[in-house]
């Protein structure tokens, strides 16, 4: 048997402990400064909006209830314990994330509401997005009656959102905004709560699962085939008495917005164009958006795109596969 001397143990534990030391700081470089070994950037939003600013999700946020009341722990997304990354906090449904939160209420024909920041005041700073400050979204229980609007502030920090005609039942608002101050100053929300309209409700049936659709005369066909969670795409063709449509106007920077609701809770999604429009040129017939729909099942899609100075909305639904 070989004995090993206390000299050459000395001499193997030391090259072990170099080797290890190694080891470690490698695992601990990501290349961009950062630690872990992980490059956190590379894996893009649920809901992402305009410019590529997340829409909530790089936020520590609330889980909350469908009515926007906390139901969770602060800075906790209640499925992974980790902040802001999922949950409530991810998909639209909280009125409160980050230290923003919104309260509002509708009166007549109107929605009356504000933003507070994490100082406890009405938030006035707000950084445009897709040429907006606000966008403001509102649909029914049964994913009818699509309002999308860009409301007007008063100096106060008050936004006013006109909303005449909404049909009676639940409807869910939606405030899509980027703080201009406060610790979310450039990051990208989407903050909702519930609002009665009262009257005898009558629901509408959701359509089934369609390629296709029309509206005002336009047929707007969507392919793809999204799976819950991950990034995608969606191809939307417009074509009109079975011509392509080449003279989309720009509409928010782009040729074509859309966005989804899904069935059941009502989680908001906004599926951004991968090209912006072109100043001086008409667009389409084909559209690219980049899709990722962070739950399974259906979604009501809204695509509005404008021509000769109309804007058209069409709507479909899709069902995306767990």
């Amino acid at each position: 048997m070989t004995r090993t001397t206390p000299t050459r143990r000395t001499l193997l534990a030391a090259a072990a402990a170099t080797v290890l030391a190694l080891g470690l700081a490698a695992c601990g470089s990501d290349g961009t400064g950062g630690t872990g070994g992980m490059d956190h950037a590379a894996s893009p939003s649920a809901t992402a909006t305009g410019t590529g600013s997340a829409a909530g999700h790089d936020m520590a946020g609330m889980s909350h209830g469908p009515d926007g009341g906390t139901s969770g722990t602060s800075g906790m997304d209640g499925t992974s314990g980790m902040p802001g990354t999922g949950g409530a906090a991810a998909d639209g449904l909280a009125a409160e994330q980050g230290g923003y939160r919104l309260d509002g209420a509708l009166s007549g024909s109107e929605y009356r509401f504000t933003v507070t920041g994490p100082d406890g005041r009405a938030l006035t700073s707000y950084r445009p997005e897709q040429t907006k400050e606000m966008h403001f979204y509102a649909i029914r229980s049964d994913l009818s009656g699509f309002r999308h609007l860009h409301p007007v502030m008063s100096p106060d920090g008050t936004w006013t959102a006109p909303l005449a005609d909404l049909q009676p039942g639940d409807w869910r608002m939606y405030a899509s905004f980027v703080p201009g101050a406060g610790s979310g100053a450039g990051t990208g929300l989407v903050l909702s709560r519930t609002a009665a309209v009262p009257g005898q409700a009558a629901p509408v049936p959701l359509p089934a699962a369609a390629a296709s659709t029309t509206a005002d005369g336009y047929t707007v066909t969507v392919a793809g085939t999204p799976e819950a969670g991950a990034a995608g795409e969606l191809t939307v063709t417009v074509s009109k008495d079975g011509r392509p449509v080449t003279d989309l106007q720009p509409y928010l920077e782009t040729y074509a917005h859309l966005t989804a609701f899904h069935a059941g809770d009502r989680a908001f999604a906004h599926l951004h164009p991968q090209a912006k429009a072109a100043e001086g040129t008409g667009g389409g017939p084909t559209l690219a958006f980049h899709a990722e729909l962070p739950k399974a099942g259906d979604w009501r899609l809204f695509l509005q795109f404008q021509t000769g100075g109309t804007l058209h909305t069409a709507a479909l639904t899709l069902n995306v596969a767990a």
